[in-house]
């Protein structure tokens, strides 16, 4: 129907050579339209793996604390069995010891 019009109006002469305009215009358009959809998406996984990365920092700071939180309680158990064998060796050694 399109086609039909437009032998109509532009006439047979002049027909092909706005088609051919008209097919280069389409096909501009059309790889515009693609490149933006690919900058788009090169955007998105940017921003993912962003976000990816914020979480994963977050999860090194967690994991970070938590190894500190374990160190810490290593050397609190570590001292306690200190001080508890020094109040056993306390309580073992013999008054005659000393003499």
């Amino acid at each position: 129907m399109v086609g039909l019009v437009s032998l109509l109006v532009i006439g047979p002469e002049r027909l092909p050579k706005v088609a051919r305009l008209a097919g280069f215009w389409i096909g501009k358009t059309r790889n515009m339209v693609n490149n933006f959809k690919a900058e788009i998406k090169h955007e998105l996984e940017t921003e993912e793996i962003r976000q990816i990365m914020e979480e994963q920092s977050g999860i090194k700071m967690e994991v970070t604390k938590a190894l500190d939180q374990t160190v810490d309680s290593v050397n609190a158990v570590k001292s306690s069995i200190e001080r508890g064998s020094e109040q056993i060796a306390a309580q073992n050694k013999s008054p005659y010891d000393s003499e």
